[in-house]
């Protein structure tokens, strides 16, 4: 009787610890990850990137007193990372492409207006092609963006 008892709870302590342990390991990585990119762009720490955020594998970064910012997309078609210093942007704005007639909205890009050349600097954000929920995920990360749009705007 104690044997089984004990059994079945060594077993339900297992079920319990594996997703646990795959879950830290998986955190653990990506917060390198984001550190390396973090790195990558700020080779002598001059930057001090104070306000973090991520969502539906994409982390949005900013450094408000040099004004630089960060835009990672660990989505596995498309991994990339953009840096934009907003000291030579004059404005950012939303850009929401949509399919045919209808309001489904399928890409959404931040696009920061380079201050002397005028010219326009696309950092693509969410594609409909990337998301496997499809439409679920995309009111999120509307949201968000417009979040930190609001951010950069009073960064500019």
């Amino acid at each position: 009787m104690d044997t089984s008892v004990t059994i079945i709870g060594l077993v339900i302590a297992l079920i319990v610890a594996v997703p646990l342990y795959f879950s830290a390991r998986t955190n653990a990585v990506n917060k390198a990850k984001i550190q390396n990119i973090k790195n990558r762009f700020n080779p002598l720490n001059h930057f001090h990137f104070d306000q973090t955020e991520s969502i539906n594998k994409k982390v949005l970064t900013i450094d408000q007193k040099n004004r630089k910012f960060i835009l990672m997309n660990f989505n596995p078609n498309q991994q990339e990372a953009t840096f934009v210093d907003l000291k030579t942007v004059s404005s950012c704005k939303l850009s929401l492409t949509f399919d045919g007639n209808s309001d489904t909205i399928i890409k959404i890009d931040f696009e920061f207006l380079d201050r002397e050349t005028q010219r326009k600097n696309i950092v693509p954000f969410y594609d409909f092609d990337d998301d496997r929920i499809k439409q679920i995920s995309v009111y999120q990360d509307h949201q968000f963006a417009k979040k930190w749009l609001k951010i950069i705007q009073d960064s500019i």
